[in-house]
């Protein structure tokens, strides 16, 4: 039997499998790099996942960190044509957990927000958390999900607040929505 060691081995991998089942494990592996977790940027960072904050505070300085477990998220500008993403940083319980609002046009004349929040951790670590996401009272709790999955993977599996503009123009102020945001553990 071929027993392979992995490519990820170098950062940290220890991991021994039979070459049938390298492929899957390797696009899983908690020690792969991470890429850049901005949505919607054309940023090609990819690095440890000790540097990411660092990457952002430095190479995305316009995304603002809130502290404490419950803050408020605010979009701007909503009205802003095409597909666009909106991105905060909250930070709590010792960890640092990525908002972002992105809007996507599904088809001409109608657009679908979904709000989303990811951990700047591993996959293991968001499963200690939770998150609600509330426009005016309507609660749903959320799991967290880590920056590996990203959010085009929140999105498909419906791990996030999902809208459309007429509810967004509902609740938004001269065109700034916010959302309040709540972090648990679970």
């Amino acid at each position: 039997s071929c027993l392979l060691f992995l490519q990820y081995a170098t950062t940290g991998c220890s991991l021994t499998l039979h070459h049938t089942e390298k492929p899957g494990h390797e696009n899983i592996c908690e020690y792969r790099p991470y890429s850049c977790p901005c949505p919607g940027s054309s940023c090609k960072w990819q690095g440890s996942l000790e540097a990411v904050m660092s990457h952002l505070m430095h190479a995305h300085k316009s995304i603002t960190t809130l502290q404490g477990e419950d803050i408020v998220f605010l979009a701007t500008d909503i009205n802003l044509p095409g597909a666009v993403d909106w991105v905060m940083m909250q930070s709590c319980f010792g960890h640092h957990f990525m908002l972002v609002l992105e809007k996507q046009e599904k088809y001409e004349g109608y657009q679908q927000f979904f709000a989303v929040v990811l951990l700047i951790g591993t996959r293991k670590q968001a499963e200690n958390f939770a998150y609600g996401l509330e426009l005016n009272g309507n609660r749903r709790r959320l799991t967290s999900r880590s920056i590996h999955d990203g959010v085009s993977a929140a999105i498909r599996n419906s791990d996030c607040l999902a809208f459309d503009t007429a509810i967004a123009h509902l609740f938004a102020d001269n065109g700034n929505l916010g959302i309040n945001v709540t972090i648990s553990t679970c």
